[in-house]
């Protein structure tokens, strides 16, 4: 059996370092107590949901750029709309690899991705095309991922509940930006704010839960 010196303990399972201070453990491993738990859902079928949905925002983003868009600001779109795609799948293999605070890093990921494009934008002359795309494209993204998570993996409410209503919220914000004529051109950020509509439409079926988990969290 694995055994702690600094907190002489004996540890079951095959532990390298103690879980209580980190050290490293002597001995010979025994089999884990511990029963494994499955995975509720599928790899497999998480990876090629997240893989469609990026084709379909790389389709749609250059479908869009012959349609609207041949000047000369279309690398800030293709440059925004792989950042998107980029924040797609970084909240997915956040929750793949973790699976506990999905939605709360999504939310910080937006205002990251977001605050910095805004601050690359600003450097090289301010052209616009951080609010115009890579703000809405970060958060539709983002959006996409948080229902492919909560939805595909059955994260349990109490573990995302809050924080997705935020990263809902937040897709309203490129919106914000477009009725203070910030934006030059509208088409992302009116489809971010059609799916955060969307999203805060699936929230309202979660607000018994809503209610409840803020009445815990606020000792209500």
């Amino acid at each position: 059996m694995k055994r702690c010196a600094a907190c002489d303990v004996e540890i079951e399972g095959t532990w390298a370092a103690c879980p209580l201070c980190g050290a490293r453990t002597d001995g010979e491993g025994v089999p884990d107590p511990m029963p494994a738990v499955p995975l509720e859902f599928s790899r497999r079928r998480v990876l090629a949901m997240l893989f469609f949905a990026s084709l379909a925002v790389i389709v749609a983003s250059l479908a869009a750029q012959l349609l609207f868009n041949r000047g000369d600001d279309g690398v800030g779109v293709l440059r925004s709309i792989w950042l998107g795609v980029v924040a797609l799948w970084l909240v997915v293999m956040m929750a793949v690899r973790k699976r506990r605070n999905v939605a709360k890093g999504t939310a910080y990921l937006v205002m990251l991705l977001g605050g910095v494009s805004a601050y690359w934008d600003y450097l090289t002359g301010w052209n616009g095309w951080a609010l115009s795309y890579a703000v809405p494209a970060t958060c539709a993204c983002s959006i996409v991922a948080v229902l492919i998570a909560v939805r595909v993996m059955h994260t349990e409410v109490g573990e995302h509940i809050l924080y997705s209503w935020m990263t809902a919220v937040l897709g309203l914000v490129p919106v914000v930006f477009l009725a203070l004529g910030w934006v030059r051109h509208p088409v992302v950020s009116i489809v971010c704010g059609v799916l955060s509509v969307i999203a805060l439409a699936v929230q309202l079926a979660s607000l018994r839960e809503t209610r409840h988990e803020l009445a815990k969290r606020l000792h209500l």
